[in-house]
């Protein structure tokens, strides 16, 4: 019964609409509500002059700047305010309603008619009720309207009345932080959040703080990520998405153990509760077991579209064996070149056909288009066609895709990484047997170091040291170090605590006529006050100011402000290249003791 009273309001209510629209004036609606409204109710003329008046007073005019013409209600011995000429109690006060009518019903409405200038008109008058914002703007996104979504969010948002925002207002917030991100509004984006932090009810606040933590994850910034999580525990200390980030924020961090410890010590603390929904309970319970594989699981079932296919390479890559010999040949300056062959090149071509985005051949890794909006395709064609992966030219695609959907996400390594890296790794095996330099400006040489740079880009942050081994074979056979590797192998070693590796790699000098690099010199100074040589370190330090003046400053800062990074590599000596130091690296110096505080010091020195 109620259900056909809600579609029989909505019904009524948009032909009210549309005939205020026309006219504004109330004898115009109470004309038409005595005629073609009776049938959006049934016949009923008695409920469709009942409705009228009720409907009138909460509609907003553009003659009265969107404000409303409220009716005073009549007594019961009144002239009813429909204009029957009755009085109330034997009128429309005699009607009751199939059920209640929500007060911001026609606020809500005219939001999803109006458009341009009259809905941006209508949004500033600030009038616009709260509850009748946070419909219509979800209403739009789930029509596909996104910019009409964000237009209207952000007046509820943007009102400065914290207190008028609805209990449901969560879903929101967060459909508005996607639409930033996705529209890429950065900034918009960091100021919501900002304002949410600042003053924001607390139900809200502990949402922005996760949503912050995930931020910094994705631009991989983990000691901002990290003081995130602690503030957002703070706040909702028993909200079950904190289980969700601590568990990916320690795997990002390089602690699957730990990640294991802490899911198990939320599970036995929110199952006490007893507040949870069984869905929520199991996903908890399957966190505890395996974080890893249980947030691989949750992000390839994220897109419904794109979850079985997904599912499928999971399989067919579980399956995967082996590798075929590849063709390689001795150049006669003792360089080894690799060319495809004629088997190669047909399957690669039928591969093609459905993947269709070409690599960028100017870059370390990159398409010239974005594969994944037809990715159901050509995930389908390649299970249907295993034999393609026979192809290094497939695999470096595949490779490729995957590192750029799931590159930054430890807990994808195991899944879709691990199984292409051991076909690849026989396919090094048999090229080192064969012996001798391998230049990425050689034959089809190229195929095989991006196919190896891919795969340790996917791998490094779910399994650094089979990452490492790899990067480490590559510098070995390119040792012009075409795909920078270098610098994240020091990475890694300082990561490992492995020090001494970590200088001498240092002490190697840069390939051709290229130059220092910035994360190479900081890293050296980091390994070098590790093992106490300070002297050399302080020396190291003075090639960093003169290399790029912002880092040390960067690296010391408790809170500087981020620096939006572009797709392309920062420029060398910009306050851009130093934030991305920091991002990538500065946990490692808080984790040192004493570190920070004496590059401080040196800091002051320097100046």
């Amino acid at each position: 019964m109620l259900a056909m009273w809600v579609e029989q309001l909505l019904g009524y209510a948009a032909g009210a609409l549309e005939t205020i629209r026309d006219d504004e004036h109330y004898p115009a609606l109470m004309a038409w509500a005595r005629g073609e409204g009776a049938r959006h109710v049934g016949g009923n003329l008695a409920l469709a002059q009942a409705l009228a008046p009720e409907l009138w007073n909460q509609t907003p005019l553009e003659r009265l700047d969107f404000d409303c013409e409220a009716l005073a209600l009549p007594g019961r011995n009144e002239p009813c305010w429909c204009d029957s000429g009755r009085k109330t109690k034997q009128c429309c006060g005699a009607v009751t309603l199939p059920g209640p009518i929500p007060p911001h019903l026609m606020w809500m409405l005219s939001l999803r008619d109006w458009k341009g200038d009259t809905l941006k008109a209508a949004l500033d008058s600030g009038r616009a009720p709260a509850q009748a914002l946070l419909e219509a703007g979800l209403i739009a996104a789930e029509g596909g309207q996104r910019g009409r979504a964000q237009q209207v969010l952000e007046a509820l948002f943007g009102a400065g009345d914290w207190s008028r925002l609805p209990e449901q207002a969560e879903p929101a917030f967060e459909l508005l932080t996607d639409i930033y991100q996705e529209r890429g509004f950065h900034r918009k984006k960091a100021a919501l959040l900002d304002a949410i932090l600042e003053r924001g009810p607390l139900f809200l606040r502990g949402v922005a703080l996760e949503r912050l933590c995930l931020m910094h994850l994705d631009s991989d910034d983990l000691a901002s990520a990290r003081e995130a999580f602690v503030r957002a525990q703070q706040t909702l200390p028993d909200s079950p998405t904190l289980a969700y980030i601590e568990a990916m924020l320690l795997l990002h961090e390089g602690h699957a153990d730990e990640a294991r410890e802490r899911a198990r010590f939320w599970f036995r603390r929110l199952a006490r509760h007893g507040d949870l929904d069984p869905e929520q309970l199991q996903f908890l319970a399957d966190l505890a077991e395996n974080p890893g594989a249980t947030l691989a699981e949750q992000m390839v079932n994220s897109e419904e579209a794109l979850a079985e296919p997904l599912t499928s390479l999971q399989a067919l890559l579980e399956a995967l064996s082996g590798a075929p010999r590849l063709a390689f040949t001795h150049a006669a300056d003792e360089c080894l070149e690799y060319h495809t062959t004629a088997r190669e090149d047909t399957l690669f071509a039928a591969w093609q056909a459905h993947f269709q985005a070409l690599v960028d051949e100017e870059a370390a890794l990159g398409f010239q288009e974005d594969p994944w909006p037809y990715a159901g395709d050509w995930l389908a064609a390649l299970c249907a066609h295993p034999e393609w992966l026979d192809s290094p030219q497939v695999v470096q695609t595949v490779a490729m895709a995957l590192a750029s959907r799931f590159g930054s996400l430890p807990w994808m390594a195991e899944s879709f990484f691990a199984p292409l890296a051991g076909r690849y790794e026989r396919w090094l095996t048999q090229l080192e047997e064969e012996g001798g330099r391998f230049a990425w400006d050689d034959a089809d040489n190229a195929i095989l170091l991006r196919t190896g740079l891919a795969l340790v880009v996917g791998m490094e942050r779910g399994d650094r040291q089979r990452s490492r081994q790899l990067a480490e074979r590559l510098l070995v056979l390119d040792d012009q170090d075409s795909l920078g590797l270098r610098e994240l192998v020091l990475d890694q070693l300082l990561r490992e605590g492995r020090d001494e590796e970590a200088v001498r790699l240092s002490d190697q000098a840069e390939p051709g006529d290229q130059g220092p690099l910035l994360g190479v010199l900081m890293g050296r100074v980091l390994a070098l006050y590790r093992l106490e040589r300070l002297d050399e370190a302080r020396a190291s330090l003075r090639e960093v100011h003169e290399l790029n003046m912002h880092a040390i400053a960067m690296m010391c800062a408790e809170n500087p402000r981020p620096i939006p990074l572009a797709l392309e590599i920062p420029e060398p000596g910009t306050k851009a290249e130093a934030w991305q130091y920091r991002a990538l690296m500065r946990d490692q110096w808080a984790a040192t003791r004493g570190a920070l505080g004496w590059l401080a010091e040196q800091k002051r020195q320097l100046v």
